[in-house]
């Protein structure tokens, strides 16, 4: 937090400096040095402003806490904990699982901003993704600190930058609670680290400031799901769970390339093509019909791991009119 502080003092200083340098360039008597003069410190300055006021807009969604923690113990029964574990498997075990998010237990260790050549954004600090068992930050997390990281990407002290960006605060209150007595459930294990966020300014600008893509709305009061079913609404809420919508779209129509992210396909032209058990083939192998395996930032196993019920659920959204 000071670390991302001081640099915004620092760039304020800095937006200061190149007011008062274009203040000094408009006072030059001769036009043919107060233009260039008031050309190159006005530019700067204006540009100073802008990420100036991202900076700003991105430290307040950071640290200023959108929810207090709520007085909730999760009653863990038998049903929870089953439901909770399915959920995880199909929502949590990618970014939080053992081996590079392959396997339990939920131990994490992954940096989500680490990578290679254009995928490597280290320069923005890391996400170190959190060790989700008993041994790990559960130590020191209450139901409500787990519940308000879940609904509002808010963690111990300050805001979760993929977390945030990711549509699990749309997750029923059941579901949730789900989640959280799963999570409970756990054998403690301990790792090297129990992971976490540390963002520098330039990534606070980019993940938190809404310049890339804006925070969500968190919905007031309780969620409820939709009635289970092999229906477009509930295949909706499992695009939900299953975080099909955090890539393709809230309504799973594609997204645009960004400075950090390539364009991700519309997946309706795909899965209008094909019948439901085709479909289901194909994200149960991670297989197109027809031999055409999925890029590598697909992560089908996600969709793998969900019951016949839910995929079909999900192919009857996909191939609904968009509402």
């Amino acid at each position: 937090m000071f670390g991302n502080l001081i640099a915004f003092l620092v760039l304020l200083a800095l937006l200061v400096l190149f007011g008062w340098l274009t203040f000094r360039a408009w006072r030059i008597k001769r036009w043919l040095f107060k233009i260039p003069a008031l050309l190159v410190t006005g530019m700067l300055t204006l540009v100073l402003v802008f990420v100036a006021f991202l900076a700003g807009k991105g430290l307040a969604a950071m640290y200023i806490v959108p929810a207090p923690v709520s007085d909730l113990t999760v009653a863990s029964t038998p049903e929870q904990i089953a439901r909770g574990e399915y959920l995880v498997n199909v929502a949590c075990l990618s970014c939080h699982g053992a081996n590079d998010g392959k396997e339990m237990p939920l131990t994490g260790g992954l940096d989500i901003l680490a990578g290679e050549g254009e995928e490597d954004f280290s320069f923005a600090g890391s996400m170190v993704t959190a060790n989700l068992t008993p041994g790990g930050v559960l130590a020191d997390r209450s139901d409500g600190e787990l519940f308000r990281a879940i609904r509002y990407g808010f963690g111990k002290n300050a805001r979760l930058g993929m977390m945030s960006s990711l549509p699990y605060h749309e997750l029923s209150d059941d579901d949730t609670h789900a989640i959280i007595a799963f999570l409970r459930s756990q054998e403690a294990v301990t790792s090297a680290t129990n992971g976490g966020d540390n963002i520098n300014l330039i990534g606070v600008i980019l993940f938190l400031s809404g310049v890339l893509f804006p925070l969500p709305e968190i919905p007031a009061g309780v969620i409820s799901a939709p009635a289970p079913g092999v229906t477009a609404e509930y295949g909706k809420y499992v695009a939900t769970f299953g975080e099909c919508r955090g890539c393709h779209g809230t309504d799973m129509t594609g997204t645009e390339a960004t400075v950090i992210s390539p364009a991700v396909p519309n997946p309706r032209i795909f899965v209008g093509a094909i019948t439901r058990e085709q479909f289901v083939q194909t994200m149960r192998t991670g297989v197109r019909f027809g031999g055409e395996a999925f890029p590598d930032l697909m992560p089908w196993e996600n969709a793998a791991r969900m019951t016949d019920d839910d995929l079909a659920a999900l192919y009857a959204y996909l191939t609904a009119p968009v509402q």
